[in-house]
This record gives structure tokens, C-alpha cells and sequence, in this order.
């Protein structure tokens, strides 16, 4: 049998409606999406990583930014992001797909790499995602067979699973093999962090992170950012207010 293909498929447009151009936006001499694409390019078990943008003139920076990466890039509909990563996956010949999203710059290649080596060892899985729970919130990742990406933006009604991608593949139990999520050796300290970018504040902490942690250990890890902040536990509250706000 040959050896399954596995693509990552990141997630970005320009539209945001909470920091609208986030993607963009500098840290450390570079847009995040740049930072995004880099790291999630160096993750081990990887054959390829595309980004899916929309088909709106307000994303041609989007595709220019990954484009001068080359990363290869898939277009679609804004509002239809199943339907955009069907054609991503099909368009870059997926057999696997590793899902994450661009407000992520932080994204950990190691970590990432341990999701797709777990979904191939042991039982076959159809869905296996990182706990976005018990690990700081900007590491999530998840990793489903294409086949189910294609069967969901055939058959997929709901508008919040057309949204989010993978409800239509976890939501069902009963159809599908869902793996238990990937949980940190031990707890994460300092507990309760949120490293993507989602509002002014997500951004001038991870701005800090990065502008911070780059000069002396470019290829860092997720353990290397809760060092950080427990170095400079006065920056826990840069986005204490926007942690707090998505848990209620």
C-alpha cells in the first residue's frame, strides 16, 4: 500500500471581523501569516502545506505573502470554508489532511508532528485532533482521511458545520473513529494561555513573544513560550481580558 499523502491546510483571509487584516500584521520583521507558514513547513510526517484564502481582491496579499514562501494556494469561498478546503486538499492531491488556521503564529512543528505520527500508529482513526483544552489555545491542530473532507461539503447542511470544517466528521461518534486528543506529558504552566490572534490584545503579546524569542532560538517550541511567560509573568496579562471574555 503506498504511503498516504499528508497535506497541511491552513486557513486565512484578510476579513477579519474582530482584527481585520490580522494575518498580515509585523512582528519581528515579518507578517504572522509568514511566521505561520514557516514553522508549519518544518513540521516532521509533512509532504506538503497549502493555504486556502478566499477568492475576494481584499486576499491578493494574502496570496502574495504565501506565494513568495512558496507555499502553493487554493481560492474559494469566503463563507463556505468546507467546501474551500475540499478543494484545497483535491486540487494539492491530499490523502490526509492536517487542518489549522493562520491566527496561529506560534503554531509548534513538533507538536504537530506528534498528531499526524499518533493518528498512524496504533488502531485506524478518522479524526485525531490536539486538545485545545489542556494545551494553550493557538497550537490546535486536527488530522482526518480526505475522503471524509469530500463526503462533509458533499452532505453537510449546517451552516456552522460549512464554517468549521470538521463538526460534520467529530460530531458523529456513532459513524465516525474519533481518537482521543492529544494532552501535554503534564499540565501546562502557566495555565490558561492563548497564543492566537484573535483581538489588539492576542497581538501585542504574541508580537512580544515572537519579536522576543526568535533572535536567540528561531526553531522554539511551545515549552519555550511557557518559559517565557513564566520569565515575565507580568505578560499573562496582556490578553487576560480576552481569555476571560471566551470563557463566558
Amino acid at each position: 500500500m503506498d504511503k498516504p499523502r499528508v497535506v497541511a491546510i491552513s486557513q486565512a483571509r484578510m476579513t477579519s471581523s474582530r482584527l481585520p487584516g490580522k494575518v498580515l500584521m509585523p512582528a519581528a520583521g515579518r507578517p504572522l501569516l509568514a511566521h505561520h507558514l514557516e514553522r508549519l513547513a518544518r513540521t516532521p510526517g509533512l509532504d506538503g502545506v497549502m493555504l486556502a484564502t478566499t477568492v475576494n481582491a481584499a486576499d491578493d496579499p494574502v496570496v502574495e505573502c504565501a506565494q513568495a514562501l512558496g507555499i502553493a494556494v487554493f481560492r474559494g469561498d469566503e463563507q463556505d470554508v468546507l467546501d474551500r478546503f475540499a478543494g484545497a486538499a483535491a486540487l494539492v492531491g491530499a490523502d490526509l489532511v492536517v487542518r489549522v488556521t493562520a491566527d496561529c503564529p506560534l503554531i509548534d512543528p513538533a507538536l504537530v508532528g506528534r498528531l499526524i505520527a499518533a493518528f498512524h500508529d496504533g488502531q485506524p482513526l478518522d479524526y485525531l485532533s490536539i486538545d485545545s483544552n489542556r494545551y494553550p489555545r493557538g497550537l490546535d491542530a486536527e488530522i482526518f482521511p480526505r475522503r471524509l473532507l469530500d463526503e462533509a461539503a458533499a452532505k453537510a447542511a449546517d451552516p456552522a458545520e460549512r464554517e468549521h470544517v470538521t463538526p460534520y466528521i467529530y460530531n458523529r461518534p456513532d459513524r465516525f473513529r474519533l481518537g482521543s486528543a492529544l494532552v501535554p506529558d503534564r499540565p501546562v504552566d502557566p495555565v490558561d494561555q492563548r497564543w492566537c490572534v484573535d483581538e489588539p490584545a492576542d497581538y501585542k503579546l504574541v508580537r512580544r513573544m515572537l519579536e522576543t524569542l526568535l533572535p536567540a532560538n528561531p526553531g522554539f517550541g511551545w515549552q519555550d513560550c511557557c518559559k517565557l511567560l513564566r520569565d515575565h509573568p507580568e505578560w499573562v496579562d496582556i490578553n487576560r481580558s480576552v481569555r476571560q471574555k471566551t470563557l463566558h
